[in-house]
């Protein structure tokens, strides 16, 4: 049978096995670190001499953004449960703390949704208003 690791009286070497968990701790820290970023912010167009196609696309990307955002939102939340979950005796003035950090963070990410949307909207107007 072949083993992973050099095997010696049946026990991996020492060095092997950190080896391994340092590997398999950066794994976990890695996906950890990766599970929640923050949607890039679309270009918007200028509907003032954009063309029909750049509008177009333009409002595909808003629409990724928002969809992206939306998952962003939803994944803070699933992430601040599970890390509460994890956290054994958390006092209340801790949990009231990570909460209202919870909401600016969640709140944040609303309002630039929210003025992208906007923005895109203002310029959809002025593209329309130029070409009627």
């Amino acid at each position: 049978m072949h083993s992973f690791f050099p095997i010696q009286d049946g026990i991996p070497p020492m060095r092997e096995l950190v080896k391994l968990a340092c590997c398999v701790s950066f794994l976990f820290a890695a996906q950890a670190g990766l599970a929640c970023d923050y949607p890039t912010k679309v270009p918007i167009p200028n509907g003032s001499t954009a063309s029909q196609e750049e509008m177009i696309e333009g409002q595909r990307g808003v629409k990724q953004y928002v969809a992206d955002m939306e998952a962003y939102l939803e994944c803070i939340v699933e992430e601040e449960k599970a890390a509460r979950a994890a956290i054994e005796d958390l006092k209340p003035e801790d949990e009231q703390q990570r909460e209202d950090m919870l909401t600016k963070k969640y709140n944040a990410g609303v309002e630039e949704m929210e003025q992208i949307a906007a923005k895109f909207n203002v310029e959809v107007q002025t593209y329309k208003a130029r070409t009627d």
